[in-house]
């Protein structure tokens, strides 16, 4: 959330488009709202209550969105963002998914059960993010 100390908006070139920098390299980028997210862009209420944050982040119910997903920096598409957070047959945090569908976790039994995800993996990685929460729920897993 604290990507506004990174990513500045230098100035709007169109309803949705923006000249924007990438502050660590020092590179500028066209940023386009994706047209799928241009009604969360344009409520301000949230960005304005939060200066720091990156100004291209929303909320949209529990979850944040990045308006700019497609045109994002280098910079952005690397973050190891949370996909998935696990919680155990008991409700006890167990573990989180990042973006690049990699495992986090103490639990020996979640890592078992993380083999099948792996295997689905292997077979098609399109649709291993889909079946995460179907495959762990089968062993009593619950993904938020």
């Amino acid at each position: 959330m604290h990507m506004g100390d990174y990513i500045v908006i230098e100035r709007q070139t169109g309803p949705f488009e923006f000249d924007a920098c990438s502050v660590s390299t020092g590179t500028g980028f066209l940023a386009r709202v994706d047209e799928d997210k241009r009604k969360l862009f344009l409520d301000r209420e949230w960005i304005d209550r939060h200066p720091s944050a990156c100004p291209f982040l929303r909320p949209g119910g529990a979850l944040f969105f990045c308006c700019i997903h497609e045109t994002s920096p280098a910079q952005c598409k690397a973050y190891r963002c949370v996909v998935f957070r696990i919680r155990s047959p008991d409700g006890k945090p167990a573990g989180f998914i990042t973006g690049t569908l990699a495992l986090h976790t103490n639990d020996p039994a979640l890592r078992e059960a993380w083999k099948e995800v792996e295997e689905v993996m292997g077979k098609d990685p399109g649709l291993a993010e889909r079946e995460i929460p179907a495959v762990l729920g089968r062993k009593g897993y619950m993904c938020d």
